[in-house]
């Protein structure tokens, strides 16, 4: 009696699983429209809705350095309809936003999906136009020259306070509340320089509407040859940035491992990024080896 009451009891719980997804599924994007998390979950999603079956919406939620709309993903009923899909703010948002829930402790970490390599650009009217002169520049008047991020602690953030203790100098942060607005910071010059994801602004160095001072990866860039990487200044250093996907704590794991799948299948391997429409710059976004469907 006591095997029947319990194989009864699993019953809703199999057929929920088995009739998933049944409407459309939701990924949010902590950050306004134009930045690089919202542009890989832009190239994801035809492919990742194709193969979940159901359609996939974008959901943009910025503010806080991204902590509002992790929020809003970790509150969510944790039924396999709502996802997050995050920058590398979001590991230490927590000790920076005093309303930032910990990821850690509310949210299921379900894979890294990419990384990328960010390049230093500075605005056409910066007179330096590489890291020695924006090192001697940034010395002679300490504070001048300003700097853009996505927010307190990002990854161009962080960055930047890099160089600063490496090459013992002092700029002005001015944060952004995401990728767009900080490009759209840059053509405008309103600031100097910037740490940007090497997809987004790839298509404005080949423009010529802002230049490269260096590159964050190991090796140079194919497409920007020209411009030297930090490391060849600083030996080691480097400025990758990462995205990954998440979810409430609580989904059924079948489901989480279904949707980890199809979104593997969905990046093939690697995604091509296409940096901006008819710009014909192009720019590969590998992902991670254990990722990789098999």
């Amino acid at each position: 009696m006591s095997r029947l009451l319990y194989a009864l009891l699993l019953l809703p719980l199999l057929a929920f699983a088995q009739s998933y997804p049944a409407k459309p599924v939701r990924i949010i994007v902590p950050f306004p429209a134009g930045g690089t998390t919202d542009l890989v979950a832009r190239m994801v999603q035809p492919k990742f809705q194709e193969f979940l079956g159901v359609q996939t919406i974008i959901e943009n939620k910025g503010g806080a350095g991204g902590s509002i709309g992790s929020n809003e993903a970790a509150r969510a009923a944790p039924d396999g309809y709502t996802f997050l899909m995050v920058f590398d703010t979001h590991a230490i948002n927590h000790f920076i936003y005093k309303d930032a829930l910990d990821p850690f402790k509310t949210l299921e970490h379900l894979m890294l999906m990419v990384t990328s390599p960010s390049t230093l650009v500075a605005v056409t009217n910066f007179v330096p136009g590489n890291l020695k002169d924006l090192i001697a520049a940034a010395k002679k008047e300490p504070g001048k020259v300003t700097y853009a991020s996505v927010g307190s602690a990002s990854s161009n953030h962080l960055g930047i306070l890099q160089l600063e203790q490496a090459a013992g100098i002092k700029m002005t942060h001015i944060p952004y509340r995401g990728g767009g607005p900080l490009i759209q910071a840059l053509l405008g010059q309103q600031v100097d320089i910037a740490f940007v994801s090497t997809p987004l602004i790839l298509p404005h160095l080949k423009s010529g509407k802002v230049k490269g001072i260096a590159s964050g990866g190991k090796k140079r860039l194919t497409q920007m040859p020209d411009i030297p990487t930090l490391g060849e200044t600083f030996p080691g250093m480097e400025m990758v940035s990462w995205f990954g996907l998440l979810a409430p704590v609580g989904v059924p794991k079948d489901i989480t491992a279904r949707v980890r799948r199809d979104m593997a299948r969905a990046m093939g391997g690697e995604i091509v990024v296409v940096s901006a429409p008819g710009s014909g710059s192009t720019f590969t976004l590998e992902l991670p080896r254990a990722e990789r469907p098999q």
